[in-house]
């Protein structure tokens, strides 16, 4: 069992920068949440996973069998929520994205790297891919009630990963000034993204706290539990468990908000859970990392 110490030593750096980017936006210093996010979907999400998918060179047979796990994974979370909000008769535009869409970029993947390394961070590139690719294909199509699958041929960084398997694949070995401008790029990604995120939490309310923090529980344990399955199934261990059971067990991500708030689905209830359930995650992460670990 690693140290409690060690499991601190993981979220801390998250928890930090995400704070700093809180405080920031509390001090109403400047910050452009739209230029961070253009940033970072059209250059530095694509260069982080070509960058990181191109050095691990993971084996064909790992690349499908992760992005099969993550895939296995989203459609439980929507099997099971489905029938539940009928159930419980909430609103399916509103509550099911949240529930199936956790926040696997920016923070599942820097609590990749630091828990399970390069290797985990490659690892979790491609959940992170295939959870985006349905994220920008069904979440704004649950929140306005069409589907457009344009939106995947419009995510660059579904071209950079394409790249980064057929370049590792085929063992090309890029000019060092591209790999190093390339991995430059990548790494500046991750700390903007944390810092987006505090800076979009010092925005949100919670008006409702106990039907949105009951939801919040609901996407960390649903997402606990089935990347716990999901993992037995494809009999995962080490890093591949452990990744697939931590970006499962996100908080809601932020993107569900900007959806619901252009498509009219009660924005206000979906900033209220992520700003829940990003809380409830620092707490539960240690619990996850026992898990995963």
């Amino acid at each position: 069992m690693p140290p409690l110490l060690d499991l601190a030593q993981v979220g801390a750096p998250v928890f930090v920068v995400t704070a700093t980017g809180y405080l920031w936006r509390r001090r109403a210093l400047p910050f452009s949440q739209s230029f961070v996010t253009l940033f970072v979907s059209l250059v530095g999400a694509p260069a982080l996973v070509f960058a990181t998918l191109l050095e691990s060179r993971l084996a064909l047979a790992d690349i499908f069998r992760m992005g099969g796990a993550a895939l296995a994974c989203l459609l439980l979370f929507a099997l099971v929520s489905i029938p539940a909000l009928k159930l419980f008769g909430c609103e399916q535009r509103v509550y099911l994205p949240s529930l199936i869409f956790p926040n696997i970029g920016n923070m599942g993947l820097p609590i990749c790297l630091y828990a399970f390394g390069p290797r985990g961070l490659a690892l979790a590139m491609i959940y992170f891919a295939v959870t985006s690719i349905g994220q920008f294909t069904f979440g704004p199509a649950l929140a306005r009630g069409k589907i457009t699958l344009g939106a995947i041929f419009r995510a660059p960084f579904l071209y950079a990963a394409l790249a980064a398997v057929a370049c590792s694949q085929a063992q090309v070995a890029l000019p060092e000034w591209i790999s190093r401008t390339l991995k430059l790029l990548g790494d500046v990604t991750i700390p903007l993204m944390l810092l987006g995120l505090g800076c979009a939490l010092a925005e949100f309310s919670a008006r409702d706290w106990p039907r949105q923090t009951a939801f919040s529980l609901a996407r960390i344990g649903l997402g606990l539990c089935g990347g716990v399955l999901v993992a037995a199934l494809f009999g995962f261990s080490g890093a591949e468990r452990g990744v697939l059971i931590v970006e499962s067990a996100m908080p809601v991500a932020v993107f569900n908000y900007f959806f619901a708030r252009e498509y009219g689905a009660h924005a206000e209830e979906v900033a209220g859970m992520v700003l829940i359930s990003t809380l409830l995650s620092y707490v539960s992460l240690p619990a996850v990392l026992l898990i995963a670990l």
